[in-house]
């Protein structure tokens, strides 16, 4: 019995797990955004989107680092592409702008959001400088 829980717990900790994880609180992020923005800033002034914004990033952060210390130690074998979360964010951001201007909605961007952007864009740059970089070193051996 404590070797099953043992193992459930490994499972609940793994590079998978941290995907899903990231995956969900990136659907609430996007949702509570899009609410945010239709409801008047409700969510900002509550302090609730500064919280989900921040799970947001720090889950991001950890499958981030979780999946570049598997590809330095050449456990890492399946491609999700961080490019996607960040064409994902641009539109979300264009259209938060570009809406808000033609329909003349009174809301103002939280900087929780563009702090949320600035933090997806910010991590990708750096796992891709470290792609690049491990791609380099192993052409090398």
């Amino acid at each position: 019995m404590f070797t099953s829980i043992v193992l459930k717990l490994q499972k609940l900790g793994s590079f998978s797990m941290w995907r899903k994880i990231t995956n969900f609180w990136s659907f609430v992020c996007f949702a509570a955004i899009l609410y945010d923005f239709f409801h008047a800033n409700v969510l900002a002034e509550s302090n609730i989107l500064l919280a989900i914004a921040g799970i947001f990033a720090a889950s991001l952060a950890i499958y981030s680092a979780e999946k570049e210390f598997r590809r330095w130690h050449d456990m890492h074998t399946s491609i999700h592409p961080g490019e996607a979360y960040v064409i994902l964010w641009t539109f979300l951001i264009i259209f938060l702008i570009v809406y808000g201007i033609i329909f003349h909605i009174p809301y103002h961007m939280p900087v929780e959001v563009g702090a949320s952007y600035i933090a997806v864009i910010t991590i990708l740059a750096i796992t891709r400088e470290s792609k690049n970089f491990y791609k380099r070193k192993k052409g090398k051996e």
